[in-house]
């Protein structure tokens, strides 16, 4: 690939150079083998975690969590979530233990000050509400807003388990990118339905048992939906992210930052108005596109509901990388999700009827749970083969045996009366 269009940082950039530096980054191929993961959790009153914790003790017990040594990223919310992002590891096993330290250690901390963390996709008890107060998040929200309060939702009251995976081979097969991306848009509404965790909202029922996946279909398309998959991987997300909506222009230092209308990113290229974009306009635009999985040199999948329980993150980190990094597991859940395409029809994820069945049923869809018992197995035979250690082995056999072989989902745990009581609605 001919470097010469390449733009450099604070440059202005042209569209052909906008056009090849995404070609070249957010499909980096080579042998799959690293793993991370990034958790959102919200974080609670230890004794009643649905009474909200105040501004300033928050503020103070995120001081205290940053001093720790930890290994992962530490970074907060616009609501007050807590995220932890790993970095690349070699294998499973390196990524649970390094992160699963770094939890015990912010526990710890957070435990000291009466509070604790909580794992599931949505906040089920307070309405959305912003502690962050920067340039970005006030642009952010004003931009989101437009288009109803589901962004604003998304922003401070949903949690995540987002798995990050190699992008695959150069070459055609089961771990080559052209399939992991197909893959990843269709076991995705597996994976979805499978660890579906976030039945309420502001203290209802919602009628979906993934709200959070629910929101993202009300989110603006130009932003929250996945390109087109019957074109080549890195063409269709070039034209999606050149033709997305600009979110916001960046302003100087604590100045306000321009909320426009109308105006992709290819547009802002052509017009230079308000000013000429450079690649930091380029880098902070992809952060601001929100697909169910986005390419950033690693695909990273951010379908899943944050998980109840101090190690439930770890069940969809491990079956998630076996199914797509285990070649006989991929192939398996590549045959076995590819007839869903056809339920999903032409309209692209999260809003086709595949993700909407998802996020509304979980596997109390026939089809979704008769894909998960499949990929469940497999992946189940492929992680002795990846080194995975007894107890993620076995914390995987256990999720499947309560949820998966049921037709169960944890939001199903929070529907039934008798769980329900756990988080008090």
């Amino acid at each position: 690939m001919p470097t010469g269009d390449f733009v450099q940082e604070g440059a202005p950039v042209t569209e052909a150079g906008a056009e090849a530096l995404l070609r070249g980054i957010c499909f980096k191929t080579g042998p799959p083998s690293t793993v991370g993961v990034e958790l959102e959790w919200f974080v609670h009153e230890l004794h009643l975690p649905e009474l909200p914790v105040e501004p300033a003790r928050l503020e103070a017990a995120m001081a205290a969590l940053r001093a720790l040594p930890l290994l992962s990223a530490l970074t907060v919310e616009p609501g007050g979530q807590l995220e932890l992002s790993s970095l690349p590891a070699p294998s499973l096993t390196e990524c649970v233990d390094s992160v699963s330290a770094d939890l015990d250690a912010v526990r710890a901390v957070l435990r000291s000050r009466d509070l604790g963390l909580t794992g599931i996709g949505t906040d089920p008890w307070h309405p959305p509400k912003r502690l962050l107060r920067e340039p970005r998040y006030d642009a952010m929200e004003a931009y989101l807003d437009r288009a109803g309060p589901a962004g604003r939702a998304m922003m401070c009251s949903s949690a995540s388990v987002q798995v990050c995976l190699d992008a695959g081979h150069e070459e055609p097969g089961p771990l080559g990118y052209g399939r992991r991306w197909l893959l990843a848009h269709l076991l995705g509404a597996v994976l979805s339905a499978a660890f579906a965790n976030s039945p309420f909202h502001q203290r209802r029922r919602t009628g979906w048992r993934s709200t959070r996946q629910a929101l993202w279909t009300e989110i603006e398309p130009g932003r929250s939906f996945a390109p087109p998959l019957d074109a080549e991987p890195r063409g269709a997300w070039t034209g999606r992210v050149l033709d997305a909506p600009v979110m916001c222009v960046r302003g100087g230092t604590d100045a306000p930052w321009d909320v426009p209308e109308g105006l992709s990113f290819r547009s802002w290229i052509r017009s230079g108005a308000p000013r000429p974009p450079t690649r930091a306009d380029l880098d902070y635009h992809l952060t601001t596109l929100f697909p169910p999985v986005r390419p950033r040199g690693h695909l990273e999948l951010r379908m899943i509901d944050a998980q109840p329980g101090d190690h439930g993150w770890i069940v969809p980190l491990a079956v998630t990388t076996a199914l797509f990094d285990d070649p006989a597991a991929a192939e398996i859940a590549y045959r076995t999700v590819k007839p869903l395409a056809e339920t999903a029809g032409l309209l692209p994820a999260p809003r086709n009827p595949l993700w909407i069945n998802a996020a509304r049923y979980g596997l109390a869809d026939a089809e979704l749970r008769s894909a998960a018992e499949t990929c469940f197995d497999a992946a189940l035979d492929a992680l002795p083969r990846l080194g995975a250690s007894t107890a993620v082995q076995c914390a995987v056999a256990a999720f499947t045996e309560r949820y998966v072989v049921h037709g169960r989902c944890p939001a199903d745990d929070l529907l039934d009366p008798a769980h329900g009581k756990d988080i008090r609605i």
